[in-house]
C-alpha cells in the first residue's frame, strides 16, 4: 500500500472529494440478490472440515439469528460484494461482530481492550466492510434479546458514532503516535453509563489483575508423574493415532518448524519448555471443524505453557475483489494481519505448515479466556456502552493501518454516515433472520452426534 504523503488537511479534502462518487446516503440501502442460498454457501468449504465435526459447527449456528451471523462471515462477505465501496482500504479483521472483540492483560499488567479474532483479516479492504459488519451485529444481537426494531437501529448506529468520533480523534494525530495508541479498559470504564456493565468490568479488571483465573472452556492441566490435558468432549480430546491425515498432524515436527521461525528472542524462550501432551480442541462457532489443537509445554520444574494451532484457510473476503487474493502462507496473513490491528500483540504468534497436507497454521499462546470474554456481559441493557467501545477500538485499528484524516474526511462531523449504516444494519438483521430460518429448515446436518466426534478420540 503506497503512503500518501500529503498534508492532513489535504487528506482530509480528500476523504471529503469521494462522496461525490459515493454518497454517504448510499449505504442505507441492503442491496444486490439477496435470493442467494445460504446454507449453499455455508457449505461451500464443509469439505475442508473435520467431517465428525460438521454437526456441532450447525448445531452451534442454530441457537439464535446472532450465533447463525457469528458463523456466516462468508454469507456477509458474499452479500458486501454488492455494497457501495469507498475506496479506502485498511487491513480488515474480516469477521467483525461483537463477540470477536475482548480484554486481555500485557506483561506489564495492563488490562486492554481489543480484537481477538483474525482468521479472516485481508490487508487493502475497504474500511466500510468492517464497519458495517460490526453494526450488523449489534442489530441482530438486540432483537435476539428482544429489543424492538427502532432501538435496534439506533444501537448500531451508535456504535457507528462511536467509530466516527474515535477516528476524529485519531486524524488529528502523527501515525506513531497512532501506532502506539492502546484502548484501556479502566479508562473506557468511565466513559461507559450502564452501572451494571461498569459494575461487572471493574470486577473483572479487579480480580485479574496479576493472576488469572480457568474458565470452563481453557484446558486443565492433570498433574501427576505425566503432566496432560484433560479430555471434556466435544469440545476437548486427545486424538486416535490410528486417524487419517486428514484429521491430525505430528505436533512434534509442527512445533519445530514453528520455533525456527521465531525471533531467537522468543526462540530462546521457548527453548525452556518441552511439549508434553497435545488435544484437539473445537473453538468458536464459524471454525468449528477447522483443524485447531493445543500444545501443552512443560518447564523443567513443571510450569506449564499452552500453545494453540489453529489452521489458517483462504479469508472469505477475497470474493470482495479480484485484487484481493491473497498468494502465499496463509497462517503468515493471519500473524501479520493480528500484528497490525491489535495494539499489543501475543510474543508467540508464529506460523507453521503441514508438509504432508499442505494445510497452514499460525501459533499463539492460548491464554485464559475469562478475561477475554467481556462481550458475553453486554445484555440489552448495555449494548449501547459495548457496542460504542467495539466502535472505538475498531477506529484505532483501521488507522494503524488506513488513513484516519481520509476516512474522516469521508464520514464528516455530521450523522449521514452513520445513520445510513444503521438503517443498513437493521436491514441485514432481516436479512440475517431469514437466513438463519433457512438454515434451521434445512438441516443440513442431524444434531451433533457424541458417537461420531467420540470417533476421533484416542482410546484408552
Amino acid at each position: 500500500m503506497a503512503a500518501n504523503l500529503s498534508s492532513r488537511s489535504d487528506r482530509f479534502k480528500q476523504g471529503k472529494a469521494m462522496r461525490k462518487a459515493v454518497p454517504r446516503t448510499a449505504h442505507a440501502d441492503l442491496t444486490g440478490d439477496l435470493t442467494r442460498d445460504p446454507v449453499a454457501i455455508l457449505a461451500q468449504n464443509d469439505s475442508a472440515r473435520v467431517e465428525e465435526l460438521l454437526p456441532v459447527r450447525y448445531q452451534r449456528m442454530t441457537t439464535d439469528a446472532f450465533a447463525f451471523l457469528r458463523g456466516s462471515a462468508a454469507v456477509m462477505a458474499n452479500d458486501l460484494v454488492s455494497q457501495p465501496m469507498v475506496g479506502i482500504p485498511v487491513q480488515a479483521c474480516g469477521d467483525c461482530h461483537l463477540m470477536n472483540f475482548g480484554a486481555f492483560g500485557t506483561p506489564e499488567d495492563n488490562i486492554l481492550f481489543d480484537i481477538n479474532d483474525f482468521d479472516e483479516t485481508l490487508p487493502g479492504v475497504d474500511f466500510t466492510v468492517d464497519v458495517k459488519r460490526l453494526a450488523a451485529s449489534v442489530a441482530v444481537a438486540a432483537l435476539a434479546a428482544g429489543l424492538p426494531r427502532s432501538r435496534a437501529r439506533a444501537l448500531a448506529t451508535s456504535t457507528v458514532s462511536g467509530y466516527h468520533a474515535r477516528m476524529y480523534d485519531l486524524a488529528g494525530l502523527s501515525p506513531l503516535v497512532i501506532w502506539h495508541s492502546r484502548v484501556e479498559l479502566a479508562d473506557e470504564i468511565a466513559r461507559m453509563g450502564d452501572r451494571g456493565l461498569k459494575r461487572k468490568l471493574t470486577d473483572i479488571v479487579a480480580r485479574t489483575r496479576g493472576q488469572l483465573e480457568n474458565d470452563d472452556n481453557f484446558p486443565k492441566l492433570v498433574t501427576g508423574s505425566t503432566p496432560r490435558i484433560d479430555d471434556k468432549p466435544p469440545t476437548i480430546f486427545h486424538l486416535d493415532a490410528k486417524l487419517d491425515a486428514k484429521h491430525k498432524l505430528k505436533p512434534d515436527l509442527l512445533f519445530e518448524q514453528y520455533a525456527a521461525g521465531l525471533d531467537p528472542s522468543v526462540a530462546m524462550l521457548l527453548s525452556r519448555y518441552d511439549l508434553a501432551d497435545f488435544v484437539f480442541k473445537a473453538v468458536g462457532v464459524g471454525s468449528v471443524g477447522t483443524f485447531c489443537g493445543v500444545g501443552l509445554f512443560m518447564s523443567g520444574d513443571n510450569d506449564p505453557l499452552f500453545l494453540q494451532v489453529k489452521q489458517a484457510a483462504a479469508s472469505v473476503l477475497e470474493c470482495l475483489s479480484p485484487k484481493l487474493s491473497f498468494k502465499g502462507d496463509q497462517g503468515r496473513r493471519v500473524v501479520e494481519g493480528q500484528r497490525i490491528m491489535q495494539s499489543a500483540s501475543d510474543i508467540f504468534l508464529g506460523v507453521a505448515q503441514d508438509q504432508k497436507t499442505g494445510r497452514d497454521f499460525y501459533v499463539r499462546q492460548l491464554k485464559n479466556r475469562r478475561l477475554g470474554g467481556v462481550s458475553e456481559l453486554a445484555e440489552a441493557s448495555a449494548l449501547e456502552d459495548y457496542g460504542r467501545l467495539c466502535g472505538r477500538t475498531l477506529a484505532r485499528a483501521h488507522a494503524k493501518s488506513g488513513d484516519p484524516a481520509m476516512i474522516a474526511g469521508y464520514i464528516g462531523k455530521g450523522d449521514a454516515f452513520a445513520d445510513a449504516v444503521g438503517s443498513f444494519a437493521l436491514a441485514y438483521a432481516d436479512q440475517t433472520a431469514k437466513d438463519y430460518a433457512a438454515l434451521v429448515v434445512a438441516k443440513p446436518t442431524k444434531v451433533a452426534e457424541p458417537a461420531k466426534v467420540l470417533k476421533l478420540q484416542k482410546k484408552a
